[in-house]
């Protein structure tokens, strides 16, 4: 599986507005491992990049004036990203300012849905998480991932982020494909291991002493009595259970 993880930096919100795409970062992915494959470019977007636009990514007019034009680089980006399964965070804003863009070119109408698939982890984070902040940072956060080299937002580097947050979100790094052979496995030795097989014997069943089942029926009568008669484990599992005469004990203690 071939998957991209795409983020961009643009001058502005409102693509309709005429804000154009300043930076595009991609790293590719395969069978959920890096590549070490990333697409990365800055570009001249003929326009003043916002002061609240700057202070976000901190790309400058003048830094942006001295490189190439989304015209110049668009081949070489489609021929990156044909075919994969992009994952995206928002994948809505940076598909608009995309298909902005190819909209702007000549020849046949071109959009980022037509050229390859799109996972937006903004909604699958919603998902996972509901009522939370899902944004990029909170999931750093609630993943564990470290990001406190991330001063400024910036298109790569947030890419490179965002694979660590989707391999946490479905379930971690799982590059270890059995039996393929993979670039990224043929360097790795496998060798035979012995299966120690556990003895078979006799299972052991524990029950609990009389005491045990005194101070379990305190406890339970005690949360009944708090929560007014509400007790989930009674309405739910004792009904369903098959009632047993409880030990002498045990009916001494609720008399």
């Amino acid at each position: 599986m071939r998957q991209i993880i795409l983020d961009t930096e643009t001058t502005g919100l409102e693509p309709e507005q005429g804000h154009r795409i300043i930076e595009i970062g991609c790293v590719e992915m395969v069978n959920r491992r890096k590549s070490g494959r990333t697409f990365h470019r800055y570009l001249r977007p003929d326009r003043e990049v916002d002061r609240g636009a700057i202070q976000v990514h901190g790309l400058t007019n003048e830094f942006l004036a001295q490189q190439p034009r989304f015209a110049d680089v668009v081949e070489e980006l489609i021929e990156f990203i044909s075919g994969a399964e992009l994952i995206i965070h928002n994948a809505a804003f940076d598909l608009a300012f995309l298909d902005a863009e190819l909209k702007r070119l000549p020849g046949p109408l071109r959009q980022t849905r037509n050229i390859c698939k799109v996972i937006d982890t903004l909604p699958l984070a919603r998902q996972m998480h509901p009522g939370q902040r899902n944004s990029l940072d909170a999931l750093c956060k609630r993943y564990d991932i470290d990001n406190s080299h991330r001063e400024l937002h910036g298109a790569l580097l947030d890419a490179q982020i965002l694979l660590e947050v989707y391999l946490a979100m479905t379930g971690g790094q799982t590059a270890l494909i059995l039996g393929e052979d993979t670039a990224a496995n043929k360097d790795v030795a496998f060798e035979p291991v012995a299966v120690v097989m556990r003895p078979r014997g006799v299972l052991k069943i524990l029950r609990a002493s009389e005491d045990e089942l005194v101070a379990h029926e305190r406890m339970l009568a005690a949360i009944d009595k708090s929560s007014g008669g509400k007790t989930i484990f009674k309405q739910l599992v004792l009904p369903s259970m098959t009632p047993e005469p409880a030990p002498m004990a045990a009916q001494a203690a609720l008399a």
